[in-house]
């Protein structure tokens, strides 16, 4: 028996461990020193400490920081299978778990022989099992789920270690049922991360003085400006009525451990709820807003569902709200918090400018701030004090520090507000904008300039939805489109595109640019923030043109395309008028919104070739735009093809908003190429065909294949001439930047381009000539098609 294992057996002193994210060790190992452990040890992912059976139990119990608490079992030499499984059977498993207990394995680390970390944790239940078989006549059941004993192997060269784990579930699953089902409104933050940020406020030692000094006049608070689902909250009330993390957990992993002392966690549930009764008593103050209603809306149910409500005020998330409800509690502000991983990119700027306000006008606030950027540091022009670096759900993130004074006397107290160079952009009218980057203010004068122009073009070209702005400088490589809604729903929305930078810009300035532009954009153009939506281009091959916008302008509830679609589809989207026609929009669920606005001349020219036109075809029709300006045309009889059911839904829905229903208007979900050679062999025939396909297409209806607009053209477009009626032509358009259209090889099917682009490029995109290609497609027989591209025949 190794010297471990029989200390596991029989000391009064044992050796523990207590495992946590990379970035705790620091804090768990004062909080673990706070509880009287002794001889705490941190290392990379865990704090080690010596101590009672009772030691391990309190660190269970109380611990906020801790993922989970093993006792070492025992350590032996592993340099292949047989040496694991030999050093596992030696341990007296019958005298280290309860008779009948149920087990299940885990193991890491690897040696040159044991490189499979699921092998290696089967010779350990392997050896388990026979050993408690041969000692005692049965053998341990497995149960992965709920094992009464969890035990651990980690491998470390030709060294492995044993472990029981003492918790059972990580100690950090501790939130009530409403703020992990599925569906929520908003992300909740995880307890122990909750927790780590809460020590870097002195919280805990400002609601455990309560108990001392109970005639305090001014009574401790926190303000969380950016509260999301309200896990700050859930913990720091937690803290403040003293409940004990572990209090209301039912099942733990120590019950399958024959060293259990049932009389001594026992006596310590009894102390736990005797403080927390004692801790209902204590009066702090916890205010909470967000930028966000619906987040807000969810932290409130979050916070009920939990039995906690009473201990928060969430208040509107304007600076004055926030003051106001700290004037009316008599509260001593300790700190300011704020969680930004996963606010919306339209509601940062928001977010700092309430953060940056309600700062200057506290006494003394200390900011403990979660980021994933540097932001916050550059609103408050400030380095923070301290930084921990940390992976909420596995992405790197920062815990920052900002200090709020210049010095602290002797006993602690502020003595002066540091208060922040701010940089300012004059919009006119007395309106100081603050912003991260100085030279903003270039691209605020520019914006002005060019708004006040687009804003005559749009009057008298009775344009309502257009482009404003377009990379103008180009270090703000950004579009921004305006929106106007119609009578039905008036209104007007900005659409704020980013167009990836090179990879020689720094992404953290790029991004604070971005998010000047989003500060500035709004008031310039008198648009309300709410209908700011921020979009990310990148410059990606995969996908539709259609795709969605990614993390960057998701919901907090990380909800993907599907479920914006079945959302999107109950509620009233916006309606904008183009060409004396009515369409809807969505700027929420993709990175398009639901029509091109470099296609208006294109739409046009749909409409003018459909005059005198019997029957319309429209191929990757998308929401169905050019279906509606060929309707108006005059064509009677129209066809809408697209895969997707969702966008051939929206277009069915413009049609009719547009008044052209019946069954002479035909939508068809088909993968295109598939249906063009399907309509060859019969003898549907149109006058007058428009396609528009994305640029690369691999969705999985597709089967195995995909398209390459620039390698599939030419199968196309001599595909679709081949529905064509004797007189009928075709509008073909790609947004692919370097296309180059085949002209040879169309001839030789009879078949000639004739390049529209020029001519089909509105106004206001006309510092992007390259942004869509067009041409006019017609048949002819291959000798007049060869004369007409320029060709020899014979030649090729």
């Amino acid at each position: 028996m190794n010297e471990a294992t029989q200390a596991a057996l029989t000391a009064t002193y044992l050796e523990f461990y207590a495992s946590c994210p990379e970035g705790f060790e620091s804090a768990l190992d004062a909080e673990l020193r706070a509880m009287g452990l002794r001889k705490t040890r941190r290392l990379k992912g865990r704090v080690t400490f010596t101590g009672t059976v009772a030691d391990a139990y309190r660190a269970c119990l109380w611990s906020r920081l801790a993922s989970r608490v093993f006792v070492v079992l025992g350590r032996f030499d592993c340099w292949d299978a047989n040496a694991l499984y030999d050093g596992a059977y030696d341990m007296p498993w019958e005298s280290i778990l309860v008779r009948g207990a149920s087990i299940a394995v885990t193991a890491r680390g690897s040696n040159k022989e044991l490189r499979n970390s699921h092998y290696a944790a089967l010779c350990v239940k392997d050896a388990i099992c026979d050993r408690l078989a041969d000692e005692t006549g049965a053998r341990a059941n497995v149960d992965t789920e709920h094992p009464d004993a969890r035990i651990a192997l980690s491998i470390r060269g030709e060294r492995a270690s044993i472990h029981l784990d003492l918790s059972g579930e990580p100690l950090f699953k501790r939130l009530p049922r409403e703020a992990t089902r599925s569906g929520a409104k908003a992300h909740v933050l995880r307890p122990d991360y909750a927790a780590l940020m809460l020590a870097q406020t002195g919280w805990s030692q400002a609601v455990s003085s309560l108990d001392r000094d109970q005639d305090s006049p001014a009574a401790p608070a926190l303000v969380d400006l950016s509260c999301a689902g309200g896990g700050l909250e859930l913990e720091a009330i937690s803290q403040l009525i003293d409940r004990a993390p572990g209090l209301l957990r039912q099942q733990w992993g120590f019950t399958g451990w024959q060293r259990h002392d049932e009389g001594a966690w026992n006596a310590l549930i009894a102390e736990a709820d005797e403080r927390a009764e004692a801790g209902g008593n204590r009066r702090a103050v916890i205010i909470a807003t967000d930028a966000d209603s619906a987040s807000a809306g969810y932290a409130a149910r979050v916070l009920r569902s939990a039995g906690m409500a009473k201990h928060a005020t969430l208040v509107a998330p304007r600076a004055e709200d926030v003051l106001a409800a700290l004037q009316d509690e008599d509260a001593e502000v300790i700190s300011l918090l704020a969680d930004t991983t996963e606010v919306p990119f339209t509601q940062t700027a928001g977010i700092l400018s309430l953060i940056t306000k309600v700062r200057a006008a506290c006494d003394c606030p200390r900011l403990v701030a979660l980021t994933r950027d540097d932001f916050l540091s550059r609103s408050l022009n400030l380095e923070p004090g301290a930084s921990i670096l940390v992976k909420p759900n596995n992405e790197e993130a920062r815990i920052m520090v900002f200090s709020s004074t210049e010095s602290l006397d002797d006993e602690g107290a502020c003595e002066k507000l540091v208060q922040p160079v701010t940089h300012t952009v004059d919009l006119g009218d007395g309106k100081q904008v603050a912003v991260l980057v100085p030279e903003s203010d270039q691209f605020a004068a520019r914006l002005k300039k060019v708004a006040r122009l687009r804003r005559k073009w749009a009057k008298r070209a009775g344009v309502t939805c257009y482009r404003v702005y377009d990379a103008d400088l180009p270090d703000y490589a950004a579009a921004i489109d305006l929106y106007q809604g119609s009578d039905a729903t008036p209104g007007r929305w900005l659409v704020i595109a980013e167009y990836a930078a090179p990879r020689t810009v720094d992404p953290s300035l790029a991004r604070a640019r971005l998010l000047d532009i989003l500060t500035i954009a709004p008031i310039v153009l008198d648009v309300d923030p709410d209908h700011v939506h921020a979009k990310a281009r990148t410059r990606s091959r995969g996908g539709s043109q259609y795709a969605d916008a990614g993390r960057s302008s998701m919901s907090r509830s990380g909800r993907g395309p599907q479920d914006a679609v079945d959302e999107g589809s109950r509620r009233r989207l916006p309606r904008i008028q183009e060409g004396g026609l009515t369409f809807l929009v969505n700027f929420d669920d993709y990175l398009d919104t639901g029509i091109f606005l470099d296609h208006r001349v294109t739409r046009d020219l749909v409409r003018e070739h459909a005059r005198g036109k019997k029957r319309f075809l429209n191929l990757f029709a998308y929401t169905g735009t050019a279906t509606c300006y060929a309707a108006d045309g005059g064509v009677e009889e129209t066809v809408t093809v697209d895969l997707s059911n969702t966008y051939l839904d929206w277009a069915d829905r413009n049609m009719r908003l547009n008044g052209f229903t019946g069954r002479n208007h035909e939508f068809v979900r088909a993968d295109v190429r598939r249906w063009i050679s399907e309509q060859r062999e019969t003898r549907n025939r149109w006058d007058l065909i428009f396609c528009d396909p994305p640029t690369f297409s691999n969705s999985s209806k597709m089967g195995n294949r995909t398209f390459d607009v620039q390698r599939d053209h030419t199968e196309l477009i001599i595909g679709l001439s081949r529905l064509l009626t004797r007189q009928g032509e075709a509008i073909f358009s790609c947004n692919l930047r370097t296309f180059k259209p085949d002209i040879e090889g169309l001839a030789r099917a009879g078949v000639v381009l004739t390049d529209i682009t020029a001519q089909t490029i509105p106004e206001d995109f006309a510092r992007n000539p390259r942004i869509h290609k067009c041409y006019l497609v017609k048949r002819y027989t291959v000798e007049e098609a060869m004369q007409r591209a320029g060709i020899e025949a014979g030649l090729g």
